[in-house]
């Protein structure tokens, strides 16, 4: 345990604990939070309390000379003045300095050395520590007694309220960025989630400053061309399954930097969706969440800590954190050459989007600022039909310059390096949700082999008349039925009625982007009814 000096901070505890490892942070839980245990595969299941996901109305931006003119400012950048955040800062300092032990992970973002950037997590919890030190990537002892100081720190006293009181502040949680000290405060919540999308927030920022494209992706490599394949997808949509793929190298299943070096993994670490999963659909995943690992707010049996991935009477967003060099075929380090292939996963339960398509420079940057995924009707009385999702770059929450800079840096990104780019729906088929079914995992995969073989480059194509999208027709080991959605409805009146639907959802949506964009890009969306 090397030593860390605080005191610039603010922060005077005594007993300060820094990059335990695994067993140490294991032993640590046990002794400090009543809830903690050893799962049967050796994974320590923790709780994050009351809050089991994301606060992104508590998220705020300190308004600054220096950055006011780069922010996408709204509902997803919402401001504070520097004074709220020094009264935010404050309240998480003097609760930190009411604990007996804290705990300092220091660690790097991105892999590539030329970009990688120094961060500290300061933090209260050993369930907080054993997060970061998995999701960041972990330092040797040399680079770590050269530390030095970092270029961004999480102050995470989550355990401790916001003064719902206090200027701008909504509820008892804040998560406040400072990008002039890059310091991020995390009161109200202990989902540790925050923190690992506080990193990426960071570099979502200080990346396109450099000319680096950050994005929220999976990636994969083929060990023999070194080229490489970039997954866009929201939550659902098979970003992190399709990524673990035995076939290919994995570089990272969320958040990657391309640059003209290639591409780079920014964590040391997977977070993976854990609802539901068992080892035959999803075994690279099932066997990672071993001794080392975390599994969050999921349900195990008394007798012997199994875990029963389906129950989800806590949370329906139950997590499991492991290193990435947990998965038999990730690539270390987390670098690859330029992609070959984007592919932006969508889940359409509307059940009209073809199983994939190609397409052209305008259309990736309209499908891209779209970020169009679909959410099955939950319980609530009335809720019957599916509720589009629009998150733009697949990230929207995690944005910090307006959407088009981003789209603007893939759009030259793929034609610099002659990358094809397709949209592939991992969604329903031959109707809607509660109608169709949901297209099978193994056809979903079979067309993401065949992007990467290059079977589907010379694939025959077929336009949709709605959507414009240049359907393939055929994929080895896919059904030829089953890539034109409409030859798949049994009624085809509804087919173009619920297809002009989902339409005009992307037309209202597409509005609060279309001043920023080329008029190309305007008219690479669907037709207008």
């Amino acid at each position: 345990m090397s030593e860390v000096d605080l005191t610039a901070y603010g922060i005077h505890v005594e007993d300060i604990r820094r990059n335990l490892g695994p067993s140490l942070l294991y032993h640590e839980a046990f002794e400090l939070e009543k809830d903690t245990v050893i799962a049967e595969s050796g994974a320590l299941i923790a709780y994050s309390g009351s809050k089991t996901g994301r606060s992104p109305l508590d998220k705020r931006i300190v308004r600054q000379e220096t950055s006011e003119k780069d922010i996408w400012w709204g509902s997803v950048n919402m401001a504070i003045d520097e004074s709220v955040f020094a009264v935010n800062r404050e309240r998480a300092i003097d609760y930190l300095n009411t604990r007996q032990r804290l705990y300092v992970v220091d660690g790097f973002a991105g892999w590539d050395p030329q970009y990688r950037v120094k961060v500290r997590v300061i933090c209260t919890r050993p369930y907080h520590a054993l997060f970061m030190y998995t999701m960041l990537i972990r330092p040797t002892r040399h680079e770590l007694a050269n530390f030095g100081e970092p270029d961004g720190v999480i102050i995470n006293a989550g355990s401790f309220p916001a003064n719902r009181y206090t200027t701008g502040m909504t509820s008892k949680t804040s998560v406040d960025l400072n990008l002039a000290t890059r310091e991020m405060v995390i009161l109200g919540t202990e989902y540790a989630g925050e923190m690992k999308k506080g990193v990426f927030t960071m570099m979502n920022y200080y990346m396109p400053k450099q000319e680096v494209l950050s994005m929220h992706c999976s990636a994969t490599s083929d060990e023999q061309t070194g080229k490489s394949s970039i997954l866009f997808g929201l939550s659902g949509t098979g970003k992190t399954t399709l990524s673990a793929d035995p076939r290919r190298q994995l570089i990272g299943d969320d958040e990657h930097c391309w640059s003209d070096n290639g591409i780079f993994n920014i964590e040391g670490g997977c977070y993976a969706k854990a609802i539901f999963l068992n080892p035959e659909s999803e075994p690279e995943i099932f066997q990672a969440l071993r001794f080392g690992a975390v599994l969050e707010n999921v349900i195990y049996q008394n007798d012997d800590h199994s875990v029963d991935f389906s129950d989800d009477s806590l949370t329906q967003n139950t997590r499991g954190a492991y290193p990435i060099e947990y998965v038999e075929n990730a690539k270390i380090p987390c670098v690859a050459g330029h992609p070959s292939d984007v592919i932006f996963l969508t889940c359409d339960a509307f059940g009209v989007l073809p199983p994939v398509s190609r397409l052209s420079p305008e259309q990736a940057m309209y499908h891209f600022i779209s970020g169009y995924t679909a959410k099955v009707a939950g319980t609530e009385v009335g809720v019957t039909e599916p509720q589009a999702t629009f998150s733009p770059c697949f990230g929207g929450p995690f944005l910090v310059w307006h959407p088009s800079k981003y789209a603007e840096m893939l759009a030259d990104k793929i034609k610099k390096h002659k990358t094809n780019v397709w949209l592939v729906n991992t969604g329903w088929s031959g109707g809607a949700y509660g109608t169709g079914a949901r297209m099978p995992l193994k056809y979903t995969r079979a067309i993401i082999d065949g992007i990467h073989s290059g079977a589907l480059s010379n694939a025959p194509l077929e336009t949709d008349p709605i959507f414009g999208l240049q359907m393939v027709t055929q994929c080895p080991g896919v059904p030829d039925e089953l890539l034109v959605p409409g030859n798949t409805w049994t009624d085809p009146g509804n087919f173009e009625q619920t297809s002009r639907k989902l339409a005009n959802l992307f037309h209202e949506n597409f509005k609060k982007y279309a001043d920023s964009v080329s008029a190309e890009v305007v008219q690479a969306g669907p037709e207008a009814s």
